[in-house]
């Protein structure tokens, strides 16, 4: 760790200490300064409290005299000719901006912020950077910086300084600006929630936070859309229960066609001509053929409140025949319910009116309301007339693509299941004419009863406020819990073991919602951030980041996207790719290293991102994935090296990342095409080798068997950073079903769900006995084992069904940590795109990360 800097002067503060210190020269490469020397660097992970008080002297006395006469001057003649711009604090760690003030009004010598953050960190940084600027309408000017040391701040002494500010864009000839800031961190380890687990009585979820941790609840796990209904995981729970999955659209189904009151449903894509029901094994009474626009319009005549807010996309324009570049049907659903009683709008992500022109465009076209929400009112059982509510979330659109059952078929039931729904968005030109492979779907959803589904409903609520049409405002209803009563205890209504404890989370900003305090103070107070004239809910990303460091033995994920971290990686650290997820596992992962604990974390993602992956989008994902993935592996290489374990230990003991496929061999009575792809296409290779990734879309992360996040965000910027896309998501446990101090290990309901999908994923190829202790090193073997046999499968000439999906991420980790590729020729098998990705020569990274 590098010493403190001598210049600073400082006295205990709970004695009232007080101090200056001169701006470091050199730090900060956000405003292009040099970057400081390898030996100044100290990794800063824990949590970071900043205050930014006041400036002092911003402007020097000459130019804040000029400033003062020239206002009255203007206040004497009636006239305003000089504008100034309102001023705001940076605060970067290292190469990460991670705070930015509240913007005050233009004061020409002591502006005051008086605004504190409290910071997650995972960043290497030789210096703590506070750069003061005025806003102007376009751009903004830098007054004057200065750096305090991060060694000196990782000590843990609160330090409350005076720094002298340089380098603005205005000489100061008369006297030194200066800022009053308090900074104090507590490294990761100090925290008494490191490694701890889900501890009760204690644990309250995060905190401080805008929706606090609810009791008192249900939840009900989905993987898929649908499971077949010979789909049996045979995983025993505590007590020897069975563990019975839940089908999503059967059970959204019925929700929809027995709610009396109200339907609300909010949504990245809402598809009106998709039908839920489609099992004739498992037939629903009267669901058959029933589309989902069909379902909703029925419940409104009914007289039930039924209101839907898809996102607008602004490329569905009328020269791209409404489609949209994402196809998400928006102007079809508005078409499909106008004129009826479904109260529909779509719901543009809109920035605030405060932000300049050019950040507004880049928000309203860049990204997404990415929430997929359904709260509704059910029959409580065991009550003649009672109703509650309910409440699903999760990653499962309410659209076309995303039926899809365990088995993830290719080219089976084209012609009937999939007649009028097959997708392949891979594929150029792809087609049911054309043929499979369709692009099968795995994903996770859940649904939610008590008090934490009244928090999904506030939030469909506020957004409604905030952005529907005035003639729309006044549809929501006035619902309390004197009308519709939570249940207690579980889905049996008679057994408190199987209780909940829920937290929902968001990614959203005041543009989107009402309800968020104004005042920084009051929005720190419930968990929310202040930046500039925007205040923000980032509760996804920390609970996140406080789940992986509560973890103590494993973690699995599976996610859409796996990219963050950036300013550990090896290039492009201006990315602003910073969300801690992946940084923060590899941490956590070395940390057990260093103690000689036992610790294995697992990451299941697509094998590309969604589209042609040759194309300057995916290949420039693939990349910061890659970049990501090096990243994780020379984190747990250094902590091999510093406990002494090269060449006994290999980082993938550890770590490791699986994708998902599924081959097909030809099977009598199958669809035939009328049409063959063309012929040296990936289509056409994709056929005639019968196989296809499994599009993971998931976003879910279970947490030692005990604890679990399910929701709509996924593992990059665009979803954990709170400006961008709009999420939300919900951590839960069981509080009777958590592992003991003494080894005791958890068997609720996450246990099952996490064992129901490795049997969907494996296929019984990794025995029961090794499953039930993910973190063991026989079971990262047995794991990795089933995984490239099903890798031989695949890609082998000879095409049979394959038994499992569990695929290796196709790159290979040497015993040193070193990434390459997998397959021999660097690319994605029936493709020419490689599989490192690469680099956007046109694309701005904001779009991709």
């Amino acid at each position: 760790m590098a010493r403190p800097d001598s210049s600073i002067k400082q006295r205990s503060a709970e004695s009232g200490m007080t101090g200056s210190m001169d701006a470091a020269p050199g730090m900060g490469s956000k405003d292009g300064h040099a970057a400081a020397t390898d030996a100044d660097v100290v990794y800063l992970h824990g949590v970071l409290e900043a205050t930014v008080f006041e400036a002092d002297h911003l402007h020097n006395a000459i130019h804040g005299r000029i400033i003062k006469a020239t206002e009255k001057l203007e206040q004497s003649l009636g006239v305003h000719s000089v504008q100034h711009g309102s001023l705001y604090v940076d605060i970067d760690v290292g190469a990460a901006r991670v705070a930015r003030t509240r913007e005050v009004e233009f004061h020409p010598i002591s502006p005051t912020w008086n605004q504190s953050f409290r910071l997650h960190c995972a960043y290497p940084a030789a210096a703590i950077t506070f750069t003061v600027k005025s806003q102007h309408l376009v751009g903004a000017s830098v007054l004057g910086r200065a750096s305090v040391p991060t060694a000196s701040v990782a000590a843990g002494r609160p330090l409350e300084l005076w720094l002298d500010l340089r380098g603005g864009e205005h000489r100061h000839e008369t006297h030194t600006p200066r800022l009053h800031v308090r900074l104090r961190f507590m490294d990761v380890e100090r925290d008494p929630c490191w490694d701890a687990g889900v501890r009760l009585p204690g644990f309250a979820g995060i905190t401080p936070a805008f929706f606090p941790e609810r009791t008192n609840c249900n939840v009900t796990l989905y993987q898929n859309s649908h499971l077949s209904d010979g789909f049996d995981p045979s995983v025993r729970l505590a007590g020897g229960r069975p563990y019975r999955p839940a089908r999503l659209w059967e059970d959204l189904y019925v929700a929809i066609r027995d709610a009396r009151h109200f339907v609300y449903i909010a949504g990245w894509s809402v598809n009106t001509a998709i039908t839920l029901v489609r099992d004739a094994t498992r037939m629903v009474p009267g669901a058959e053929g029933v589309t989902l626009g069909e379902l909703l319009k029925r419940k409104a005549d009914e007289g039930v409140a039924v209101l839907v807010m898809p996102w607008q996309d602004k490329t569905s324009v009328a020269f791209l025949g409404n489609a949209g570049v994402m196809k998400t049907h928006d102007e079809e659903t508005r078409a499909f319910f106008h004129g009826t009683n479904v109260r529909c709008f779509l719901c543009p992500r809109d920035a605030k009116a405060a932000l300049t022109l050019v950040q507004s465009i880049e928000i309203s076209t860049e990204f997404t309301h990415h929430q997929k929400t359904v709260t509704l009112d059910v029959a409580t059982q065991g009550s003649a007339d009672g109703r509650h509510v309910v409440s699903f979330i999760g990653g499962i659109d309410l659209c076309d693509g995303r039926y899809d059952d365990e088995k993830h078929t290719l080219f089976q039931q084209l012609d009937t299941t999939y007649s009028h729904d097959f997708m392949q968005n891979n594929f150029k030109h792809a087609s049911l004419r054309h043929g499979g492979p369709r692009e099968p779907w795995h994903d996770v959803h859940c649904r939610i009863e008590g008090p934490a589904a009244w928090d999904v409903l506030a939030n469909f609520e506020h957004r409604w406020k905030k952005q529907a049409p005035t003639r729309l405002r006044g549809c929501l209803l006035d619902l309390s819990t004197a009308t519709f009563p939570d249940p207690c205890g579980s889905n049996d209504g008679d057994d408190t073991d199987d209780s909940w404890n829920v937290q929902v989370f968001r990614s959203v900003d005041d543009a989107s919602v009402v309800g968020f305090p104004t005042d920084p103070a009051e929005a720190a107070a419930v968990g929310l951030t202040s930046g500039k004239d925007l205040t923000i809910d980032r509760s996804i990303q920390i609970g996140y980041v406080e789940a992986i460091r509560r973890a103590r033995r494993f973690i699995y994920i599976e996610n859409q996207y796996f990219l963050g971290g950036c300013a550990s990686w090896a290039e492009d650290r201006d990315s602003g790719c910073l969300n801690l997820v992946p940084v923060e596992i590899a941490l956590k992962v070395a940390a057990k290293i260093r103690r000689r604990e036992r610790f294995a974390v697992y990451v299941v993602t697509p094998m590309w991102p969604e589209g042609e992956p040759a194309s300057d989008s995916i290949q420039a994902i693939v990349r910061w994935n890659r970049l990501t993935v090096e990243m994780m592996y020379r984190v747990v290489m250094e902590a091999i090296d510093d406990a002494g374990l090269r060449g006994q230990a290999h980082p993938c003991d550890y770590l490791n990342f699986f994708c998902l496929g599924n081959r097909e061999a030809p099977c009598p009575g199958e669809y035939v095409p009328p049409v063959k792809p063309e012929e040296g296409t990936d289509y056409w290779r994709a056929q005639v080798s019968r196989r296809c990734p499994i599009y993971v879309h998931a976003k879910l992360m279970i947490v030692d068997d005990e604890y679990v996040i399910v929701g709509s965000a996924n593992l990059n910027e665009r979803s954990l950073a709170g400006n961008r896309d709009s999420e939300i998501a919900q951590g839960s446990y069981q509080p009777a079903h958590l592992n003991g101090p003494c080894g005791g290990r958890a068997r609720g309901l996450v246990h099952g769900f996490r064992m129901s999908l490795w049997h969907e994923h494996l296929m019984g190829n990794v025995g029961e006995g090794a499953s039930l202790e993910p973190e063991s090193v026989e079971c990262v073997h047995a794991v990795r084992c089933a995984a490239e046999a099903l890798w031989q499968a695949y890609t082998r000439d000879r095409v049979e069904d394959l038994r499992g999906h569990l695929l290796p991420f196709p790159i290979s980790v040497s015993e040193f940590g070193e990434v390459t590729d997998l397959p021999a020729d660097g690319c994605f098998p029936d493709t020419r795109a490689p599989v490192k990705g690469k680099k956007s020569a046109t694309l701005p990274a904001i779009l991709t990360t």
